[in-house]
């Protein structure tokens, strides 16, 4: 049975995704559908980005990724639909697949892009303000259904892509920043857990807080310590034991993140 995936900044207040999911069923009705997250900012692109990476890839193969993040629908922008390595996407080409498509390519697993212009996968009526009913929603119905990608459209090769930050090299360790604060205030940083190498991480600087190495869990501090440790995914993370380090550090998206390194 295959999955389908929704992730959209709609919200749950409305019945936008509710209507999304009666789309899918009445084309693909043995399908089962996985809500990632309701409650990305409002047309926060680069947020919906890292929810689909930190998410996607954990999928049985096959799955649809239906991503909904779209200020820019009704314009020229372009509906597209992928697969990158065994799992399929859907949604606008707004950038919203740039750390995904990364991933892929990084991997060297299969791409696959096409452009989703054949409206005999979309609805019969089209608003151009809802393409997440009447667009996304139907092609990723139809891919989970068994459509083969190549019929949805035409292949392109010029995905939009977000310029993201990297982290840049220092003569003592590596300077970032965050790029995501997640429900319980945690704090990501653009640092993975490769980019250490092996080495020991002395201090990592945030906020004007100094935090005295890592940590592998919350439960080795006490409650309200700040501390930094790898996530489940393996970025970086500065963290309050129950508590909230955005709240805490009065820290945001976008603030420099500063490691400093030692021998292993």
């Amino acid at each position: 049975m295959t999955t389908i995936s929704l992730l959209t900044d709609f919200g749950i207040r409305d019945g936008n995704v509710g209507v999304m999911k009666g789309v899918i069923w009445g084309i693909a009705p043995h399908v089962k559908i996985a809500d990632l997250s309701h409650q990305i900012a409002p047309q926060n692109i680069p947020e919906a980005a890292f929810t689909l990476l930190r998410s996607a890839f954990y999928f049985p193969p096959d799955s649809v990724h239906i991503v909904v993040v779209d200020p820019g629908v009704g314009t020229n922008r372009r509906p597209i639909a992928g697969l990158l390595g065994n799992q399929f996407f859907v949604g606008p080409d707004n950038g919203v697949f740039t750390l995904v498509l990364e991933r892929a390519e990084e991997s060297g697993w299969p791409v696959a892009l096409v452009h989703t212009e054949k409206v005999e996968f979309w609805r019969s009526e089209v608003s151009k303000v809802f393409h997440g009913r009447d667009i996304f929603a139907p092609v990723g119905a139809h891919l989970a259904a068994g459509v083969a990608l190549e019929k949805l459209g035409t292949p392109i090769d010029d995905m939009v892509r977000l310029q993201f930050p990297q982290p840049q090299m220092t003569q003592l360790g590596w300077q970032g920043e965050i790029i995501h604060s997640d429900h319980f205030g945690n704090l990501y940083a653009n640092l993975r857990r490769e980019m250490i190498n092996g080495r020991k991480v002395i201090n990592v600087s945030l906020g004007g807080e100094s935090i005295d190495g890592l940590v592998d869990t919350f439960g080795e501090r006490e409650p309200d310590e700040l501390i930094a440790l790898f996530s489940s995914t393996d970025f970086l993370m500065v963290s309050v034991v129950n508590g909230s380090a955005a709240e805490r550090l009065g820290a945001k998206v976008g603030d420099d993140v500063e490691v400093e390194l030692g021998d292993a």
